[in-house]
């Protein structure tokens, strides 16, 4: 059994789709597809993902199929894994607003608040040092003058003009 067929199986014991799958462990749903299909291996990072959302499952066998599907612990307590259990924030957050305020967040953002240092505002320095200034300086050449003229014609000829010196 490879390990996308591990994956097809975690699926169906969550009773989930494929693209509900994906979203729960928070990967695209086309990624999801091509791991499915084939075409590619999950990556590392895939199969954590998988692991750290449903820790119930074994990472020995996700990874190469030795051993029990259900970690120990979790089989030891007979407790049965269904997808309201395991799956209970993906449909809390589907059935919220986004401007539904977050209970959970906002204790966490008081204590923080509650515990920050506050310091008074410092008086601003005033910077002493004199500004710098850019001079711009203009060389003026001396005068130039014409020394020379020349002019080409269409018939290979051309006549030379000199200036004055």
């Amino acid at each position: 059994m490879e390990i996308k067929d591990r994956i097809k199986l975690i699926m169906e014991k969550e009773n989930m789709t494929a693209g509900v799958f994906a979203d729960s462990i928070g990967m695209q749903q086309s990624t999801l597809s091509h791991v499915i299909n084939g075409r590619n291996r999950p990556s590392l990072e895939v199969v954590m993902k998988i692991h750290q959302k449903y820790n119930y499952v074994n990472l020995d066998w996700l990874l190469y199929g030795t051993g029990e599907m259900m970690n120990k612990q979790v089989s030891a307590m007979n407790v049965p894994v269904s997808s309201t259990t395991t799956n209970s924030s993906y449909s809390d957050r589907s059935s919220r607003s986004l401007f539904d305020q977050n209970p959970e967040k906002t204790n966490i953002e008081t204590e923080n608040f509650k515990n920050r240092m506050v310091k008074p505002l410092e008086s601003p320095v005033l910077d002493t040092k004199p500004p710098v200034v850019q001079e711009i300086k203009y060389i003026e050449r001396p005068p130039r003058k014409v020394t020379e003229i020349r002019i080409f014609f269409d018939d290979n000829t051309y006549e030379t003009f000199k200036g004055e010196k």
